[in-house]
């Protein structure tokens, strides 16, 4: 198994895509990229530049793939307008139709009537399909987890969140269902909880996973599994750490030999990531750089979006490195050179 990391945040613009090759498949993990916040220390000129440079990177990554995966509907996760990118691929994709909010549902759609389309394909919705919707925190050990002063806050936040998911499961039984569909070798598969097996490659998907905390509003995504003999990578998308500690399990459980994991979001440390979460996010990677046995761990995707993000979680790059395990940036792995992020704001601090 090899595989490239084609582009990441630590190149200047948000994204998680990567290139994974077995002799039986190329699969290329979501290729979707976004421009950096306002407040990341570089001119507006840089960081247009390095989206162009990551879309080329990406649609020349998508020229070498048999199959596409994507994980959810946000910008950084797909390019909905590169039709090229598709075409002729079998594209394994999360379920529009349930488990996702009503932002990323609508660019869903808007995505398969334009590949439909482009196809020459009219994409006809389905009536719905009544059927329920299991709460997936429900089955989380984390929603009984004491947080001491905090529990009660928290309790009545989880309250809400069950209140909130009630509301959607009201919407994913109104809405006209996106069918999968195939034209021109053109196929699409939706895959929570599924496997698909090329040969001696095997690929598994994950049910919905929260993207972030419990009952996050931003929606759900899917982690992706690729095996193949003793080698096994595992891509989280957007799992925001992992936050939760059932998502820490299960990567600990799974036991990759490559793992490509999201952060946290230091930059929004105080605002939307509280501390209590940010030291659960501690907590969850310090137990999976000490149990799980992986050859290299890329620790990248939200993470190197401001300049101090290795010095607030330097326990864990310190743990690593005591442990003599290999926790790096996709831009160290790929390019040999520190987050572009600590470049510029190294630039930014010396006198004039």
């Amino acid at each position: 198994m090899r595989f490239k990391l084609v582009w990441f945040d630590s190149y200047g613009a948000k994204s998680s895509c990567t290139l994974v090759k077995t002799k039986e498949l190329n699969l290329l993990i979501d290729p979707g990229i976004a421009i950096m916040h306002p407040s990341f220390p570089a001119s507006f000129v840089k960081k247009l530049k390095w989206v162009s440079e990551g879309k080329r990177a990406i649609k020349k990554a998508a020229e070498q793939a048999d199959a596409i995966v994507i994980s959810h509907y946000h910008w950084d996760h797909f390019m909905p307008k590169d039709f090229k990118v598709y075409e002729g691929k079998l594209i394994l994709a999360k379920n529009p139709n349930c488990y996702i909010n009503d932002s990323q549902r609508k660019r869903a759609l808007e995505f398969y009537s334009f590949l439909a389309k482009k196809l020459g394909k009219e994409l006809k919705l389905e009536k719905p399909k009544i059927k329920e919707f299991e709460d997936p925190a429900n089955k989380l050990r984390s929603t009984k987890l004491d947080f001491g002063d905090y529990s009660r806050r928290r309790n009545e936040l989880l309250a809400k969140g069950r209140k909130w998911f009630k509301l959607r499961v009201k919407r994913w039984k109104s809405y006209k269902q996106i069918p999968e569909f195939e034209a021109k070798q053109t196929r699409i598969r939706f895959v929570e909880g599924k496997e698909f097996k090329f040969g001696k490659t095997r690929i598994r998907f994950t049910l919905p996973l929260f993207h972030g905390i419990e009952y996050s509003r931003v929606g759900w995504v899917l982690s992706t599994i690729v095996e193949r003999g003793r080698e096994k990578l595992l891509h989280s998308s957007d799992l925001n750490g992992p936050i939760i500690e059932d998502y820490a399990d299960f990567i600990i459980a799974e036991n990759p030999t490559y793992l490509i994991l999201d952060g946290p979001m230091t930059y929004m440390l105080g605002y939307t990531l509280n501390l209590i979460n940010f030291r659960r996010i501690l907590k969850n990677v310090e137990r999976i750089v000490r149990e799980v046995n992986f050859k290299l761990m890329i620790w990248d995707h939200h993470l190197p979006r401001e300049p101090k993000f290795k010095e607030r979680t330097k326990e864990i790059w310190q743990l690593a490195e005591k442990l003599g395990k290999r926790l790096l940036t996709a831009s160290q792995w790929e390019l040999g050179r520190e987050a572009v992020v600590l470049q510029f704001a190294r630039l930014r601090s010396k006198p004039s």
